[in-house]
Order: C-alpha cells, then sequence, then structure tokens
C-alpha cells in the first residue's frame, strides 16, 4: 500500500500508511488499542475503501474493489471474532468454504467430478489444521482454539496466496497459543503473511519483520531485532520489558 488514508467524517484513523507485504513473509502489524490495526486490515481486504491512496495485490490495484473480489484475487482474512457456522460440522463448514473456490454454492446441477475435487480438497485441508479426528463434530461443540483452527481453515479454503490474520491467539490459554503458533507456520509456507496479534512474545516468534502502528503512521518496520531495540518504539508501545 502506498500513502494510504482513511478518515471517517472528522476523523482521521489511518495517516498515510506505505507498507510493503514481501513474498513469503510473516509480517506483523502492532500497535496500542486505537491505532487503526483493525481499519487497516479492513483497507487492505475490502471491507474498507481507502480515503486516497493505493493498495495493490502483487501489481495489481485492489483499492475499491469488493472484499468477494479481492478473495478471487488471492487475498483472504480471518476475523478478531470466531466466524464459523456452530451448527454444522467441521467437515460442513469447511467444504462451504472449498465449494464457494469451486463455484458450486449457488449451482443445483453440480457435476459428481467436482464434487469428488471438493471433498477431496476439504479432506486435505481437515489435515492441514489437524482437525481431521474432529471431522463429524459440531463445530460449535469445539474448544476455542479448535474453531480458531477451523475458522484459518476456512480462510484458507480459497487457497490464497495473502493471508490476513487478525488477533488469532485472542482468549487462548499459554498451551493452545502454542499450537496455534506451531499452526500458523506450517500453513503459511509459501504464503505472504500478515499479523494482528497483541501477545508480543508470540509476535515476535513468528514474524519476520513488524510494523509498529500508531495514531494511524506507521512510525518503525523491521525485524524482530530492530523493534525490540527501537528507542522511539520503545517509548510509543512496547515498553520497558521487552528491551532485554
Amino acid at each position: 500500500m502506498v500513502d494510504v488514508h482513511k478518515s471517517f467524517g472528522d476523523a482521521h484513523i489511518i495517516r498515510g500508511v506505505s507498507l510493503e507485504l514481501r513474498q513469503g513473509e510473516r509480517h506483523a502489524v502492532i500497535g496500542p488499542n486505537g491505532a487503526g490495526k483493525s481499519t487497516l486490515f479492513h483497507l487492505v481486504s475490502g471491507q474498507f475503501a481507502p480515503s486516497s491512496g493505493q493498495i495493490f495485490l502483487g501489481d495489481r490495484p485492489i483499492h475499491g474493489l469488493q472484499a468477494r473480489e479481492i478473495n478471487r484475487l488471492g487475498l483472504a482474512r480471518s476475523f478478531q471474532i470466531t466466524n464459523i457456522f456452530p451448527g454444522l460440522t467441521v467437515f460442513e463448514n469447511l467444504r462451504f468454504g472449498v465449494m464457494r473456490r469451486f463455484g458450486l454454492q449457488y449451482n443445483f446441477w453440480r457435476p459428481v467430478s467436482r464434487l469428488r475435487e471438493v471433498t477431496r480438497e476439504t479432506e486435505h485441508l481437515l489435515e492441514q489444521i489437524r482437525l481431521a479426528k474432529h471431522s463429524n463434530n459440531l463445530a460449535g461443540e469445539m474448544s476455542y482454539s479448535e474453531q480458531r483452527s477451523l475458522e484459518i481453515g476456512m480462510t484458507l479454503a480459497s487457497d490464497p496466496k495473502v493471508l490476513l490474520l487478525d488477533e488469532p491467539m485472542a482468549g487462548m490459554s499459554r498451551e493452545e497459543t502454542e499450537y496455534t503458533i506451531g499452526l500458523i507456520r506450517d500453513l503459511t509456507k509459501e504464503r505472504s503473511l500478515m499479523l494482528v496479534e497483541h501477545d508480543m512474545d508470540v509476535v515476535f516468534s513468528i514474524s519476520d519483520r513488524i510494523s509498529v502502528l500508531v495514531y494511524g503512521q506507521i512510525v518503525a518496520t523491521g525485524t524482530p531485532d530492530e523493534i525490540r531495540n527501537n528507542a522511539q518504539v520503545q517509548e510509543a508501545y512496547l515498553g520497558a520489558e521487552v528491551k532485554a
């Protein structure tokens, strides 16, 4: 994205953000509450259109496109709040996402060969997100961390090249967090990941680069070590506990 601004009336939320997500990297965006992180994700994924500036997916401009159009171009995101169908099984949740990728959800006449392909893709996703043994369980009856894993799987159902995860570890225990870190590492191989996360242990362990957003502006971007030792970042956000 290049010099992106977003205002709501007189409220200027994003103020001239330029940010690059490199191919194959895991890039975290951190900052205090109210910094504009969720708004930034809304802009990249098409929920909001920027007031000014440009956003690209590869070489293609995507600012102003609808979210579903951006998804078809290879970008998918999860949300802070778990977004699954609790009354459906784990398999049915994933199959629905895969069917959308194949354009079958509104098609009454479905070729059997395409349905078999959907089933194969769904079973593969189940293995990837480590939920194969829960295939026939109702999604709403699983643990919170398992539901978050399922949501990540549904995000991957469109086979995106770029993945946006919004606070995937929120509300998790330390054990659940460690499990999810490993899952994200596995699932983002050969994909580009942009991550918003408040758990600094997660951010510093999983990220190739980190950008710090404060009051709608990027104040620093660098490797975890560079961010950890950046005096401006320490003052603006991180605090003394991460200086060591």
